[in-house]
């Protein structure tokens, strides 16, 4: 039996990825210890792992929604909340490994704190990706414009001295690229398929691509039309209320099934009264919808575009990130998916009807999904951190 201690952010599309690499690990009798945040504990624990609270410890983080959306758009705020939080569980992490002594630590690539203690303590390491794996190449996927490119440079006097800081702790960070770009000397198992990630040839033998982990479902949706439209914006940047009213006109005279999940953060009275063709609800089972909708309107997070191509459901994108646009950019590229240009109600309805009535968007988000089975899912992921922990 091994001994794999997990790291993640308090961030679901984050998490879930990983879900299933746990439930496979506790299957095959190894032991799981988990450290993340309180609201993912549930689901956590259910997967079979032994969670552990990093909330007390990491004092200093108590983001709000408009930080959750910040942190997404602005590197050198997010740099300042992952040094926050690296120098915050410094010494309960380093503390709990000495102890623990695990035999692979598996962090994700933003959680740093995870890779930082697996080099100072010399534990195997994995990075765990949940994103595109990211390098020189693939960098090409998250186009930026002037205006942000221009924003980085006038940030990097404060990303650096925050990198100081963490240097002076002894960590080995030599700048804002070993944060966000991964080592290709670093075994790193990356949650989708070599056919989806961009420039897939230029990593090296230490990555797996392993496909989505997919969890299953947890309830039964019914569809109650011939066409079923999904729309979810994720769950961080949700708030988003006269788009969702330009939806439900979209689609208001329609044919169509729709199922819209707004999250927590509007007040859905707001939508007024729904036609019987429309639900609306602050979260669904996405899983359970994704098994029957025709096409998903989303915001192109990675782990729902995974999701949706999955299941062979094409989609409408709507990015709101960068890092959402570099998915959205690959989707559209691979001809799975079709750009939202405006946001308003006939451009939604154009979108969606282009997207349902061209054949060929079904056709390659299925090409896609066989992509996927083709990668081993959460079992091959396992046999990766075996391999890696059997070094030890």
């Amino acid at each position: 039996m091994s001994k794999i201690a997990f790291f993640c952010i308090p961030a679901y599309g984050h998490t879930n990825p990983t879900l299933g690499v746990v439930r496979e690990l506790a299957a095959r009798g190894h032991e799981v210890r988990y450290y993340s945040y309180e609201p993912m504990r549930t689901l956590i624990e259910a997967a079979g792992a032994q969670f552990v609270a990093c909330d007390p410890y990491d004092c200093e983080q108590h983001l709000t929604p408009a930080d959750g959306v910040r942190v997404g758009k602005d590197i050198a705020f997010s740099t300042h909340i992952l040094v926050e939080t690296t120098l915050a569980l410094d010494e309960m992490v380093c503390a709990d490994m000495r102890a623990y002594a695990p035999d692979c630590i598996v962090a994700d690539s933003m959680a740093v704190w995870g890779k930082a203690v697996a080099k100072k303590l010399g534990i195997p390491f994995i990075s765990s990706t949940t994103t595109f794996a990211f390098n020189r190449y693939s960098a090409k996927v998250m186009k930026q414009s002037g205006g942000q490119m221009l924003k980085m440079m006038l940030a990097m006097p404060k990303i650096n001295h925050d990198l100081q800081r963490l240097r002076d702790r002894g960590y080995p960070i030599k700048n804002i690229l070993d944060i966000i770009q991964n080592d290709d000397q670093t075994d790193t198992i990356v949650y989708t398929s070599p056919e989806f990630q961009p420039c897939a040839d230029t990593f090296s033998d230490k990555y797996a691509f392993v496909g989505p982990s997919i969890r299953p479902a947890t309830e039964n949706i019914e569809k109650t039309h011939d066409v079923l439209i999904y729309i979810s914006m994720g769950t961080v940047n949700n708030d988003l209320l006269p788009f969702y009213r330009a939806c439900i006109a979209a689609f208001a005279d329609s044919l169509y099934q729709v199922i819209l999940s707004t999250g927590e953060q509007i007040d859905r009275s707001a939508l007024g009264t729904l036609p019987d063709n429309i639900t609306a609800l602050p979260h669904v089972d996405q899983i359970a919808v994704l098994q029957k909708a025709d096409v998903f309107l989303s915001h192109c997070g990675m782990n729902s575009a995974s999701e949706s191509l999955y299941f062979g459901v094409p989609l409408v994108l709507f990015p709101q990130t960068s890092e959402q646009g570099g998915v959205a950019s690959r989707v559209a590229e691979l001809g799975a998916g079709l750009k939202l240009e405006k946001a308003d109600a006939a451009s939604i309805r154009t979108a969606v009807d282009t997207v349902l009535q061209t054949p060929s968007y079904r056709a390659n988000a299925q090409k896609i999904r066989e992509s996927f089975l083709r990668c081993g899912g959460a079992k091959a992921a396992v046999d990766k951190i075996l391999s890696v922990a059997d070094r030890k």
